[in-house]
């Protein structure tokens, strides 16, 4: 829910960059910080008509940072749900003398509310499920061509190219539709090929929220491969830590009726892992039973399924690293009736909402398979490519090595290059959509720094008295420091005076918040990285540090002292 708040409208006001506090700041550390701020835009302390207006807004500004950031339940409602969260229509109405939890509570009330009244307005479905197609591809002519004299009375001769060709073809897309604020209707429907024969089905459900702890639904289904389907699903949580699902269905054919139950109990047995036991009834039962851990930096699941036809046991593993791709490697083991498969690949996103991803299958007696899988946004496409029914070294190497080489050339001379284009693209549409409001924080920097400048002098002069903390330049935005991209046009502005204003006793402390909401500061690269530089002396010596926009700063301190050889 605050992520759609925060798609709504994005809000670059931060109270507690603007107080300069930590976001775990004390009563007393806000009331010093308003205090401070408060003698500085007061508006009496001016004559002039123009400053005074500008200190008249500055100030109301920071006593409405304060009001909200003092009051604990206006703080909570902040801390979760940013300024739209003190916006929401009816809000004013809930009582004041509530907990953190109770006003989450009351909020997400309205928000459903809220949500009701635009439901009513909906025509169209607003909700897609996965678009799935999956194409399977036999290339088993690459590895296991016929013998050359074989060829010759055929007359394909050696030098015939490898025959490819598709062999089998799925496509499968539901829709779901809101009815009410408890029933959803879903629409699905599935074609199939396979070596010129194929086949399709179309499904309909209903489904309603009963209570808050499970729901109902009831589908109805036809298809020229199985016939009419009636089905009915239930899901209910048991405790807080455990839910059951059941699913019985009868299918109608020409060979009668043929009932199908499957049920499945999970238990969260702790944070980071599940335990699924799952039954099935019908033509072909089987009980299975599987745990499955997850955790940030890995996925672990183990199976054991005993069935007729199908017994197995399976165990994969996925390692997720921590990086900007959110790149996976994933192996696999599965053992039983059938014979024994082993799996290993990778995926990794290509872009914000494209994943790709490769497995090599190599299995007795399956052989040899490719693949690859592409995710987009609600889109999944699936290529299955069949190399050779045999074991054949060969083929591992070329399944495994392919795409390997494959995919860095193009993620070299396509993907990148493109995403760079983009990037660029949206920064630019950025930097025009927020030009206005840029402008205006320009003014409302300047207009701090022009109230800001007799406290600025008198606290040089204390300062320099005492040979303390003396801010000679500051610099706060975008640098060019990659040797690359020197065509580059830094884009900083100067806030020596606004940091000197905020030495204190020699000191100088920022919080973990960005830099743009200080006073006198602004954002000069609205979506860029951005970082603060500052040259200082301190006891005669002179400092240097820069740090993230972000990144926590306390000053003055001995690792940043400039050597007098340097």
């Amino acid at each position: 829910m605050a992520a759609a708040l925060e798609e709504d409208e994005i809000d670059y006001d931060d109270y507690y960059s603007l107080l300069n506090v930590r976001r775990e700041a004390t009563q007393d550390e806000l009331k010093a910080s308003y205090r401070r701020l408060c003698m500085l835009y007061h508006p009496d302390k001016h004559r002039d008509p123009e400053l005074k207006r500008q200190a008249e807004q500055l100030f109301n500004l920071v006593h409405r940072a304060y009001e909200v950031l003092s009051d604990p339940q206006s703080r909570a409602i902040y801390d979760i749900y940013g300024k739209r969260g003190l916006e929401v229509e009816g809000w004013e109405v809930v009582e004041r003398k509530r907990t953190p939890a109770e006003i989450r509570e009351e909020y997400e009330r309205l928000q459903r509310e809220r949500e009701e009244r635009r439901l009513q307005q909906r025509t169209n479905p607003k909700r897609y499920s996965p678009y799935i197609i999956s194409v399977g591809i036999d290339a088993t002519d690459l590895f296991d061509r016929y013998e050359e004299d074989y060829e010759e009375i055929s007359g394909g001769g050696s030098g015939g190219l490898p025959h490819i060709e598709i062999n089998r073809m799925h496509i499968s897309q539901s829709i779901e539709a809101p009815l009410t604020t408890s029933d959803t209707a879903i629409l699905s429907g599935s074609l199939s090929t396979h070596n010129g024969n194929g086949g399709g089905n179309i499904n309909l459900a209903l489904r309603r929220v009963t209570t808050a702890k499970g729901w109902g639904e009831v589908e109805f289904g036809a298809g020229d491969t199985h016939g009419p389907l009636f089905g009915l699903k239930i899901f209910r949580n048991l405790t807080s830590r455990c839910f059951t699902t059941a699913h019985c269905g009868m299918q109608f054919s020409s060979r009668g009726i043929r009932p199908v139950l499957t049920t499945m109990l999970a238990r969260h047995l702790d944070k980071n892992t599940m335990g699924y036991l799952q039954w099935h009834w019908g033509t072909q039962s089987s009980m299975n039973t599987s745990i499955v851990r997850d955790t940030k930096s890995s996925h672990l699941t183990f199976a054991v399924q005993l069935g007729i036809p199908h017994t197995f046991i399976m165990m994969s593993y996925q390692y997720k690293f921590q990086d900007d791709d959110q790149t996976k490697i994933k192996g696999s083991v599965k053992s039983g009736f059938f014979g024994t498969v082993v799996e290993y690949g990778a995926e990794t996103n290509i872009s914000r909402h494209s994943v790709l991803g490769a497995t090599v299958s190599i299995g007795v007696p399956q052989g040899v398979s490719l693949k690859i899988k592409l995710n987009r946004a609600s889109q999944t496409y699936f290529f299955p490519i069949h190399l050779t029914d045999q074991l054949l070294p060969s083929a591992v190497f070329y399944a495994t090595v392919g795409p390997l080489v494959f995919y860095l050339a193009i993620q070299r001379l396509v993907i990148r290059p493109y995403l760079h284009a983009q990037q660029e693209q949206e920064l630019e549409k950025q930097r025009e959509s927020s030009a206005s409001d840029i402008a205006k924080k320009k003014q409302e920097a300047e207009a701090a720094v022009l109230l800001m400048q007799e406290s600025v002098r008198r606290i040089i002069e204390a300062e320099e008295s005492r040979m303390g903390l003396i801010i000679l330049n500051a610099w706060y935005g975008k640098f060019v420091t990659d040797n690359s991209r020197k065509h580059e046009r830094a884009r900083v502005i100067d806030v020596t005076e606004p940091l000197q204003c905020l030495v204190k006793d020699s000191k100088l402390v920022l919080t973990e918040a960005s830099k743009a909401g200080l006073p006198g500061f602004y954002d000069p690269c609205v979506g860029e990285e951005k970082s603060l530089k500052v040259l200082y002396q301190f006891r005669g010596v002179m400092h240097q540090v820069l740090c993230g926009d972000t990144e926590a700063l306390r000053i003055p301190k001995q690792s940043h002292r400039i050597d007098n050889d340097s």
